[in-house]
């Protein structure tokens, strides 16, 4: 049985803090559930293990009402010991050892830049890639690669690709026409003015691409 249906990737949303006032990781992540993501990244490069954790334990616990995906952002134990539905992790961690770690029925997203990348992370295990399309102020080392390469990197994987790095909901469309199963946004619901009705347009525009 797969660990992972690609659904839960749609409408995948990534916590941060400080892009609105007063807004942290646990209110984003309230609103994108309450909006219709259907998938919720803990990234919480501010805080130490031990502040993270009880946080990813209640987020866990909120996303399995909700039935969402709930995934912490390469912080391997504090998923293992939150609960969590699994654990994305960047190329600076050996994906087969986290695979090792969390064991064999929790989901495994690699983030990736290349058809090699790609290929290498599904032999380790994973059960879905992430690729940052276009530059983004959030994520200001990762390395975009553009609707091109996320194309590439699609063709060949049997695996859900999600993409993520300046999508909104303008853009959503062009990112799952390349052949990505699900658009993750941080900015675009994180400093939005309503966040829960930025989520909810996001899934609105999913929803329109995938019934035509």
């Amino acid at each position: 049985m797969a660990r992972l249906d690609p659904r839960a990737l749609r409408v995948y949303v990534v916590t941060s803090s400080g892009l609105a006032p007063g807004r942290g990781h646990r209110e984003v992540a309230v609103a994108a559930i309450a909006g219709g993501a259907t998938a919720v990244q803990l990234r919480a490069k501010d805080l130490s293990d031990e502040e993270l954790l009880p946080l990813a334990r209640e987020l866990a616990g909120r996303c399995r009402a909700a039935g969402v995906l709930f995934v912490v952002n390469d912080r391997v134990e504090v998923a293992v010991g939150s609960g969590a539905d699994g654990v994305h992790v960047g190329r600076d961690l050996d994906p087969a050892a986290v695979r090792e770690r969390i064991g064999p029925d929790a989901v495994l997203g690699v983030s990736v830049t290349s058809p090699e990348e790609a290929r290498a992370a599904e032999e380790a295990g994973a059960d879905y890639l992430g690729v940052t399309v276009w530059p983004t102020p959030t994520k200001p080392d990762a390395q975009a690669v553009g609707l091109e390469g996320l194309r590439r990197i699609a063709a060949v994987t049997s695996l859900p690709v999600v993409g993520i790095g300046g999508i909104t909901a303008a853009n959503a469309a062009q990112v799952l026409a390349a052949g990505a199963a699900g658009v993750a946004v941080v900015s675009a619901v994180g400093a939005a003015e309503d966040p829960v009705a930025a989520t909810r347009r996001l899934a609105e525009v999913v929803s329109a691409w995938r019934s035509t």
